[in-house]
């Protein structure tokens, strides 16, 4: 199994770390050296960059989380980082709970998830 984020569309709102009954997601600060620590392809690596149609559609929510924050407080905000892959066991809830809907699993035989919020 392979997990990464799109970091790019990620709003940091850490549901995808809250919800892996096995630790497949680490928030990581949006300027941290370790924020593309995943198996994402070059284009879903961190640069600096928001997608501006996520950002529209997340920036003037206010429903308790960080959207966009760049350090990680412990509830939200940050990067989400799927450094665990390994360990997922497709139950999908971070798939459903992904705000920025960014999150991409490959299982062993090849087929794609992503995310798609509820």
């Amino acid at each position: 199994m392979d997990v990464w984020v799109e970091k790019h569309k990620c709003t940091g709102c850490a549901h995808c770390h809250d919800v892996c009954p096995v630790a497949v997601f680490e928030m990581k600060d949006r300027d941290s050296p370790d924020a593309n620590n995943d198996h994402a392809p070059e284009a879903d690596k961190w640069k600096g960059t928001t997608d501006a149609d996520v950002l529209a559609k997340w920036k003037d929510v206010n429903d308790g989380h960080h959207h966009f924050a760049d350090k990680f407080d412990g509830t939200s905000g940050g990067l989400s980082v799927g450094v665990n892959g390994s360990a997922c066991i497709l139950c999908q809830a971070c798939l459903i709970e992904c705000e920025g809907e960014c999150i991409v699993i490959t299982d062993d035989a090849g087929t794609v998830y992503r995310s798609i919020y509820k």
